[in-house]
């Protein structure tokens, strides 16, 4: 069983917290931790905006709190993002987030990302092996 404070990690374990350009996620499960996904809360600055193409990656987030929206790329339509929504990049959708207020999310990748993982260019993750 493993059980962790998120408290206690972003007072001690500095390594499992990541900062990027206006967001900042807690990794509360890495791909080292063997469940087959990771779990991140991930926060983002109100008023940021945010391009993510996760081709390496599926991610499932739940708003936990803020507003704001998402815009699927590939096709231009836009959803609200409020407490109590979840969205899926199931086909490794490029988005666009956009933060009303602050959002705080709850996030699941798979494949798990190992915390040292930084945006590329095109909004992605480099793939497990390339890491």
């Amino acid at each position: 069983m493993i059980v962790r404070d998120f408290h206690d990690i972003t007072a001690n374990q500095p390594d499992r917290v990541v900062y990027d350009a206006q967001w900042s996620s807690v990794r509360m499960l890495l791909a080292d931790d063997n469940m087959g996904f990771s779990f991140h809360v991930t926060f983002l600055e109100a008023g940021s905006d945010h391009t993510f193409h996760y081709k390496n990656h599926l991610e499932s987030v739940y708003c936990m709190q803020g507003t704001g929206e998402i815009t699927d790329l590939a096709t231009g339509t836009t959803y609200p993002i409020k407490p109590g929504v979840m969205y899926a990049l199931d086909q490794h959708d490029k988005h666009r987030l956009v933060a009303h207020e602050e959002l705080v999310m709850a996030c699941c990748f798979n494949p798990p990302v190992t915390g040292r993982e930084v945006h590329r260019e095109d909004g992605s993750y480099a793939a497990p092996d390339e890491s």
